[in-house]
């Protein structure tokens, strides 16, 4: 069955910097466009990056500049490198799957908690 395993998280000081993993095992990685989000307490999840099966990235403007999305199909693992980290960073952030087949559901990780504070 399709597993996503966050791993990374943890607390900061403002201006560090965290690298959070994501493990996918049960679907043909390479082929599936991947995501991260965020949740903050009492906010709605929020896209933070995705990449495409191609190497295509998007993201959220709120993290343009410090926040870097890879992926190493080798590995079965999709990256969120976080720089130059703010208070307001601080969520819960997940991995995604998108469109997986054959259901062509989408899959979430149980999330990793970041917490940005001095």
């Amino acid at each position: 069955q399709v597993q996503l395993v966050e791993s990374g998280g943890g607390l900061v000081q403002p201006g560090g910097s965290l690298r959070l993993s994501c493990a996918a095992s049960g679907f043909i990685f390479s082929f599936t466009s991947m995501g991260w989000y965020r949740q903050a307490p009492g906010k709605q999840r929020e896209l933070v990056a995705t990449i495409t099966s191609g190497g295509t990235t998007i993201y959220a403007d709120s993290v343009k500049g410090r926040f870097t999305i890879s992926r190493d199909n080798a590995k079965n693992t999709v990256y969120l490198q976080l720089n130059s980290l703010k208070p307001e960073d601080t969520a819960v952030y997940y991995c995604k799957a998108n469109r997986v087949p054959p259901s062509w559901d989408n899959y979430w990780g149980q999330g990793t908690q970041v917490t940005v504070s001095s």
